[in-house]
């Protein structure tokens, strides 16, 4: 049975405590028997002590003169003496070496019991949170969301390894999203292209022939005449629409100067019964991009906030260097974003004007994006909208 990864690890730091300890036990086991006195040793010495004893026991001690006698009691007291010390040395050892052999299984117990759990604590340290990052993959595969961040767990570089974890899922979500906004723009531009087409067919015959019922028609008729002019310029004007949402900019980028854009704009797209409040930074860089793009782009924003204010009131325009490009905003004082229409507000066909095709404030967030830009709704302090675009220049 295979173990878990957990338990492998465990294993093999209880490995790497007790090894070490069990071999240094048994090596001071070995040399604490190399340097007792053995049995036989101590056996032998007192046999020769006993049979100093007898010899000593067995000599004439009267045949022997007064000098010899006391040599010969100094050398019995000497031996005995010898001979007491040496039982007891080995009585002594024996006590000591056992002591000692105590001591030093008590403490190598110790270091095993604390060998492991140490290893079981290292253990957890390194598995739980690698078991959680395995699992983290397993999320970002299936396109799930990651778990709330909690304490860190383990060493401060599985911290880290989280962070870059949840750096290359938010990378991911993100890029899925720009694809996703990518296939679905190609999509969009491609249906306007095809509908475009298809409204210009029809539309110049049925030009040319109310052209032609216009010059006959008698004056009851005029009423009905103007209404066709009318319904047939606006699908005219729809068709064109459709054609620039489905049309990219064309050509090489060039310099494009957004002071001189917006000025233009504050005196020909804002109505006479309108105020213009004009703020721009003398600062400005000039940006490398499309002209006419951007400024349809901008044409259509103030239109929408001209619109929302019904031609009345004020509107501001204000653009100042931000982060090596241009920040602009198209504040108003109309009525504001319904919030139900705000995350849809730069979806195509999306639009809260009756009559309008949803296709300006599109228009103008493909014209920001292919810049390298961004464009945002917020609300102007004191009810209306202020539309943000920030845009680097194209590549």
């Amino acid at each position: 049975m295979r173990l878990a990864f957990r338990q492998r690890i465990l294993l093999i730091l209880i490995c790497l405590g007790a090894v070490p300890t069990a071999a240094a036990i048994v090596g001071w086991a070995l040399t604490v028997r190399s340097t007792t006195p053995a049995a036989g040793a101590l056996r032998a010495i007192e046999d020769v002590g006993a049979s100093g004893r007898t010899l000593l026991q067995t000599l004439d001690s009267t045949k022997l003169t007064r000098a010899e006698r006391r040599a010969l009691d100094d050398h019995a007291s000497k031996l005995n003496h010898a001979l007491g010390q040496f039982q007891r040395a080995a009585a002594f050892s024996r006590y000591y070496y056992a002591g000692l052999g105590l001591v030093v299984l008590l403490v190598g117990a110790a270091f095993l019991y604390a060998s492991i759990r140490l290893g079981g604590h290292l253990s957890r340290q390194l598995s739980r949170p690698i078991e959680e990052l395995i699992g983290w993959t397993g999320h970002i595969r299936r396109l799930e969301p990651l778990p709330a961040a909690r304490p860190g767990r383990g060493a401060p570089e599985f911290e880290a390894l989280r962070t870059a974890l949840r750096e290359m899922a938010d990378a991911l979500d993100r890029g899925r999203a720009r694809a996703l906004e990518a296939e679905r723009l190609r999509a969009f531009r491609e249906t306007a292209r095809r509908v475009a087409h298809e409204m210009r067919n029809p539309l110049t015959p049925i030009r040319l022939a109310v052209a032609q019922l216009g010059r006959s028609a008698s004056p009851g008729q005029q009423d009905a005449i103007e209404v066709l002019t009318t319904e047939s310029e606006r699908l005219e004007q729809l068709a064109r629409e459709f054609t620039e949402f489905g049309r990219l900019p064309e050509g090489p980028a060039a310099p494009v100067d957004l002071g001189e854009l917006l000025s233009e704009l504050a005196r020909t797209s804002v109505p006479p019964s309108m105020k213009v409040r004009l703020a721009l930074d003398p600062s400005l860089p000039v940006l490398l991009g499309h002209y006419d793009p951007l400024h349809r782009a901008f044409t259509n924003i103030v239109r929408n906030a001209v619109e929302a204010c019904d031609a009345e009131g004020e509107i501001e325009l204000s653009a100042r260097p931000e982060d090596g490009g241009v920040r602009v905003e198209v504040r108003d004082h109309g009525p504001g974003v319904p919030a139900d229409l705000l995350p849809r507000l730069f979806d195509p066909y999306v639009t809260a004007r009756r009559g309008g095709t949803g296709l300006g404030l599109a228009m103008a967030k493909q014209t920001v994006e292919m810049h390298r830009g961004a464009i945002a709704v917020e609300e102007t302090p004191g009810g209306g909208a202020t539309f943000v675009v920030r845009l680097r220049g194209r590549a």
